[in-house]
């Protein structure tokens, strides 16, 4: 297996995903704000709190891990990936100061924007808010609209960005994507009219700006309280989510970025175990990955590595079975040559 190795000191370059995949193709910042006073933690850390074996904020940064850049707003810490850091000034002065602190080290078109307490954000939901604005570029102007305002989404003029809701239908703004022109755009009206942007809440931005809404209740769950964190614990360890959690977590933990077919190691486990021994299961898949990491690394290495280490268990299992009193086995005999006649 390879480990992981960004392209640059804040990101890797191009989109999240495979090209020809929903995404990948576009080009985008990240800014993740991991500040703030978490009073309902009792002043806890709360971008390193662990949901999964992962800090809350590696969670969030490994779903935009397609970004061109990322940039976070707070302290330096340790992370499992590069990023950039960046602070409002003065610290404290809320989230719109925190957006436009971070937004003044990005480049890029679009900006994906995040809270750091997103325990269910996947690179797939990142994917899903940036291809919906994107289908709005594609949007043209009515010929015949009688209506006589100006131009919004759906009369021509694409939406200044798309953001989640939550299962209430509240507005999640820092589970969205936007375009960063809009962004600095209102954010600069904003500092203007109120002698700058300390202290005012999201929803002055998020009333200024033409938003079109996604509703995805799992993805915009965050973790405000305790109890939040015990749900979200708890769901983790659910019999459908546990082992792509653990496989997620052992990733980051290792600074492995590689994704491989579980199902055939998983598979080579049990051949194992079956036809072999128990304990040849974990030791089996280790010489697999191994192996995988000699030859280059990359999926395709793992595949074949355990394509035949399971072909070789399945013999090893055929020969035992050969051994037993009473079967034959299948191997056509050996016999000497005969002189011809």
């Amino acid at each position: 297996m390879t480990a992981y190795e960004p392209q640059g000191a804040t990101g890797r370059s191009g989109g999240s995903g495979p090209p020809g995949t929903p995404g990948a193709d576009a080009v985008y910042d990240a800014v993740v704000l991991a500040g703030g006073a978490a009073r309902r933690l009792g002043g806890a850390d709360k971008p390193g709190v662990r949901v999964g074996g992962r800090a809350l904020l590696d969670r969030v940064l490994a779903a935009c891990a397609g970004a061109t850049r990322t940039v976070v707003v707070a302290e330096p810490r340790a992370t499992a990936r590069p990023v950039e850091w960046a602070r409002e000034d003065p610290p404290g002065g809320g989230p719109l100061a925190a957006l436009d602190a971070g937004l003044r080290h990005t480049t890029a078109p679009r900006v994906v924007v995040l809270s750091a307490d997103l325990p269910f954000l996947e690179e797939g939901t990142v994917r899903r808010l940036l291809d919906t604005l994107r289908a709005g570029d594609t949007h043209k102007p009515t010929p015949d609209s009688q209506d006589d305002s100006p131009a919004r989404y759906g009369h021509g003029v694409p939406p200044d960005g798309v953001l989640l809701t939550d299962p209430d239908g509240r507005d999640q703004p820092l589970v969205a994507v936007y375009r960063a022109d809009a962004l600095r755009r209102e954010l600069a009206v904003l500092a203007s009219t109120h002698g700058g942007l300390g202290g005012l809440p999201l929803r002055r931005l998020v009333a200024a700006l033409d938003l079109t809404r996604l509703s995805d209740p799992v993805a915009s769950f965050d973790c405000d309280t305790w109890d939040d964190i015990a749900a979200a614990r708890a769901r983790i360890r659910e019999h459908g989510h546990v082992l792509d959690e653990w496989i997620s977590a052992v990733k980051d933990e290792l600074g492995i970025d590689l994704d491989v077919d579980t199902g055939v190691l998983l598979d080579l486990a049990r051949d194992a175990a079956h036809g072999v021994a128990r304990p040849a299961a974990p030791l089996t898949t280790f010489l697999v990955g191994y192996a995988a990491a000699r030859a280059g690394g990359g999926p395709e290495a793992v595949a074949e590595a355990a394509r035949k280490a399971a072909a070789l268990a399945l013999r090893w299992a055929d020969e035992d079975a050969a051994a037993e009193p009473g079967v034959a086995d299948t191997a056509p005999p050996t016999t000497a040559a005969e002189p011809d006649a």
